[in-house]
């Protein structure tokens, strides 16, 4: 999720537009917003026409030449769009109280964010890593060698263990855990762990149809076998409908996925 505090320190003097309300089918929902300098932008309400006007209002705010507080836009065919619903906005000067105000939604929206635990930084990990990066997620690379976190992304949070299996069993509900370790027995081990579980949004390893087959095998040794619990682990992860191996190939097809999973789970909890 990108940063907001390098725009505000760039740019303090900014609008704040809100979208107060909504009616219809709309690109955002309420409560999304974003900040217009008089040079830059730093996020979106959706984009198209309905987000230039948005855009000349706050700057003619910021110019003193006009611009109004509060807007009500029908998303129709006389701008451009085809959505067919209204959006409410509001526009407000960035000071310090609003500064404040915006820092106490996105530490709220932070806290909401679903958990996504990669356990192994090799190739694939760094380029997943790097893939989720400026999405909606809160990423904790899992490692046991300290050289492998660096060069990871800076929204990216690290975990140095002996012991990485230890760390499933405390991973939130509806979390996501991704298994791309250097060692296909310490693979197995996190996959067990997180196997245990059946309050997880998505568990997936890196690997082939033969480790799948390999796994099995040995999960039916170590008694999940009869369980079903194959059926709950992604593997390969990132699917096999496009054959390319390269890391940051397989790290976009398993984001994919990860959403995916994670929309799911959302839908399965509020039913």
């Amino acid at each position: 999720m990108t940063d907001i505090h390098p725009f505000l320190a760039a740019h303090p003097d900014c609008i704040l537009v809100d979208i107060t309300g909504t009616q219809g089918s709309t690109p955002r929902e309420t409560g999304t917003f974003m900040l217009v300098s008089e040079t830059t932008l730093w996020g979106t309400i959706g984009g198209g026409q309905f987000e230039f006007m948005a855009i000349a209002n706050a700057r003619n705010m910021l110019a003193g030449t006009g611009g109004m507080a509060e807007m009500d836009i029908p998303l129709g065919p006389d701008i451009g769009q085809c959505c067919g619903g209204r959006t409410q906005l509001r526009f407000r000067r960035v000071t310090q109280t609003v500064a404040e105000e915006i820092e106490v939604r996105l530490t709220s929206e932070i806290e909401r964010l679903p958990e996504v635990y990669l356990f192994g930084a090799g190739h694939v990990g760094r380029a997943l890593a790097t893939a989720l990066a400026p999405l909606p997620l809160s990423v904790t690379v899992i490692e046991t060698r300290q050289e492998e976190l660096a060069n990871l992304p800076a929204e990216t949070k690290t975990r140095l263990t002996p012991m990485p299996e230890a760390l499933v069993k405390d991973i939130p509900a509806g979390g996501v855990v991704v298994i791309l370790t250097h060692d296909h027995a310490l693979d197995f081990l996190i996959a067990r762990e997180a196997l245990e579980r059946t309050n997880l949004a998505y568990a997936g390893m890196i690997g082939s149809a033969t480790k799948r087959a390999t796994f099995a095998s040995w999960l039916s040794r170590e008694g999940g076998g009869e369980r079903g619990w194959l059926e709950r682990l992604t593997l390969p992860i990132g699917g096999t409908a496009v054959r390319d191996k390269r890391p940051e190939v397989i790290a976009v097809m398993t984001a994919a996925e990860i959403l995916t999973a994670l929309g799911a789970y959302r839908m399965r909890s509020s039913s």
